[in-house]
């Protein structure tokens, strides 16, 4: 077995991925066999995690957590994703549990509140689940709400979240790609109207919508900085969009790269030939997959924005002891104790029901087939939307 140490450079990431849109084991500077299937569905755990607010459409996250030899991961790929997009993340996982993650270079992870689309009255409360915390990531564009009346209540709820953070407060907001150019610039022209704006994530929905964004932008003089999730993460290509010059930041997320060494090797490329920032992301994890963010955060050379991984302060329960923020931050060696044993009663506590778990583990078993036939064949051609 290689140390498990993280790539550097571009040569990391392209040898690793060699243009392929297939998730491919083992992951990059690592030589570890793929685990055998019955291993890996050996000790996995189907969760249902309840939220205490309606977040990305959801009441409740479901998620697979499977045991390997360096300890316990998360395997949670949504509902729409195809088994190519769900084998990226299902290598994510195996890399957490059977290889173990990367060295850190620091011991603690900066983190942003998160902030779902509430009425401004209820932000303080989210806000404050965050001790510390002086920057949050507002909710905005909510899908299903008729446009005017989403964005009078995005306007709103950034004054709320501005309120909350005080004076210095740092805000960002994320629209999941739901706004077109026109009305991207029309809101967060509102929206600067309020105070700076740290960046806009995602507000539109394809890189040539993010060109034109930018483009307007600069137009009106609006000193607001565009950062690229879904462009990322759910490209073939997920440099295509800093070529396109239309990203200043990235926010990258463990599971979709395919784990913590595919994100530090991508990580690397966009910092030294792009000089585009990154910033580490969770996909609402539990605390497990969580701790999983924070360990790769922690690997990252440089980090200039607080990180998207205080979210467990939106689950109602957990399967382990809640990650604890302390002064805007979560201990990289705490994140990794709170989750190396899972307390068998926790996970009980939330268990899935039977054709719940059975559907979860006939769908890992699919992935683990993809992600066993790409590593042979070594690659294929995969879905647009690999990540």
């Amino acid at each position: 077995m290689t140390s498990p140490t993280a790539p550097t450079g571009a040569s990391a990431w392209t040898a690793w991925t060699g243009g392929r849109a297939s998730a491919v084991w083992p992951p990059p500077g690592t030589d570890v066999p793929l685990p055998a299937q019955d291993d890996v569905l050996g000790e996995a755990r189907v969760v249902v995690v309840p939220l205490r607010t309606r977040f990305r459409g959801l009441l409740a996250r479901e998620a697979v957590l499977l045991r390997g030899p360096a300890g316990w991961a998360e395997w949670a790929p949504f509902a729409e994703y195809d088994d190519d997009e769900a084998a990226w993340w299902l290598l994510a996982a195996l890399e957490a549990a059977w290889v173990g993650p990367p060295a850190p270079v620091r011991a603690a992870v900066p983190v942003n509140a998160t902030v779902p689309a509430l009425a401004p009255g209820e932000v303080a409360d989210v806000v404050a689940r965050v001790p510390g915390a002086r920057t949050a990531k507002v909710k905005v564009a909510e899908p299903g709400v008729e446009p005017a009346r989403a964005d009078a209540e995005d306007v709103d709820r950034v004054a709320a979240v501005r309120s909350a953070l005080g004076p210095g407060g740092r805000v960002r907001v994320d629209a999941n790609g739901g706004w077109s150019p026109e009305r991207a610039a029309r809101v967060l022209a509102a929206l600067a109207a309020q105070g700076p704006l740290e960046y806009a994530e995602q507000p539109c929905a394809d890189v040539a919508g993010l060109v034109d964004l930018r483009a307007r932008l600069a137009a009106a003089g609006l000193d607001v900085p565009v950062a690229a999730d879904e462009s990322i993460r759910r490209a073939a290509d997920p440099l295509a969009v800093v070529r396109a010059g239309a990203a200043d930041v990235a926010v990258l997320k463990v599971p979709p790269l395919g784990g913590a060494r595919g994100l530090l090797a991508l990580a690397e490329v966009l910092r030294r030939d792009h000089g585009v920032p990154v910033v580490v992301s969770s996909a609402l994890d539990t605390s497990v997959g969580l701790a999983a963010g924070v360990r790769a955060a922690a690997a990252l050379p440089d980090l200039a924005h607080a990180c998207g991984l205080a979210t467990g302060s939106l689950l109602a329960a957990d399967v382990a002891g809640p990650l604890v923020v302390v002064d805007g931050a979560l201990d990289v060696a705490a994140a990794t104790a709170a989750t190396a044993d899972l307390s068998p009663a926790r996970l009980d506590a939330v268990a899935a029901r039977a054709d719940v778990a059975a559907a979860w583990r006939e769908r890992l078993g699919r992935a683990w087939r993809r992600l066993a036939t790409a590593s042979r064949t070594g690659g294929g051609a995969g879905s647009a939307g690999a990540r």
